[in-house]
């Protein structure tokens, strides 16, 4: 038995609930998965919150065991990679929408999907900096793989206050490049500017529109890219 934030939907009736799920039912939900993990750590992220409230079309597959990620422990595991006590992230995979998710105490997964947690990381470390930062360490992998390092100026930063803009802006703001730039359509004031001055002095956060970027040269085309 599991306590999970369980999402269904009847016709047109949708319901989130907490509530206790079967050892049955989970293993029924998830056919061919061969580890089982206990869930030490999760994060409620954007998405999540689309689906728990029905604000939108996340989950794909009914009933679902809401949460796009999770990190705990190797319970029993019948994939050779994995024994038990191994700490592990996942995410990904359809978690959430298509996969019963980590917002549980306990989940199932298959090992190919999992990723060892290096020391002296522990589970809540992996979660601390979850999906969100597991994104931005992606898109700043993809800058520095097309070329972009010292001193290649400005960067755009799109979001930069939500969980991938700020881990993706404190990134930036290490020796990659000069300065890392972020926009609002209205000049930030306090709480906001004060988080980013702490994310790095070299953040610079000003009113934007659509001709302001044209002037200092970035096009919308370019941002795209």
């Amino acid at each position: 038995m599991t306590r999970a934030i369980l999402l269904s939907r009847e016709n047109d009736a949708f319901k989130a609930e907490i509530r206790d799920v079967t050892d049955t039912e989970l293993e029924a939900a998830t056919p061919g998965d061969d580890v089982d993990i206990e869930v030490e750590y999760s994060t409620i992220n954007y998405k999540d919150g689309l689906a728990i409230t029905n604000t939108s079309p996340v989950v794909r597959k009914w009933p679902m065991v809401a949460g796009i990620d999770a990190a705990g422990r190797v319970k029993t595991s019948a994939h050779p990679k994995w024994k038990t006590g191994d700490s592990v992230v996942l995410n990904g995979w359809g978690l959430g929408e298509s996969h019963w998710g980590g917002l549980a105490q306990r989940a199932r997964a298959k090992g190919d999907w999992l990723v060892r947690i290096p020391a002296p990381l522990t589970t809540r470390d992996a979660m601390a900096i979850g999906t969100a930062g597991y994104t931005a360490a992606l898109s700043v992998l993809a800058l520095q793989n097309h070329g972009i390092a010292p001193p290649s100026g400005e960067i755009l930063v799109t979001g930069a206050t939500g969980g991938v803009g700020s881990i993706a802006a404190t990134l930036l703001v290490l020796p990659l490049v000069d300065e890392a730039s972020t926009f609002f359509h209205q000049e930030p004031t306090p709480p906001t500017s004060d988080f980013l001055s702490d994310i790095g002095p070299s953040l610079v956060a000003f009113a934007i529109s659509f001709a302001v970027m044209e002037t200092r040269g970035w096009s919308l085309r370019s941002c795209r890219a």
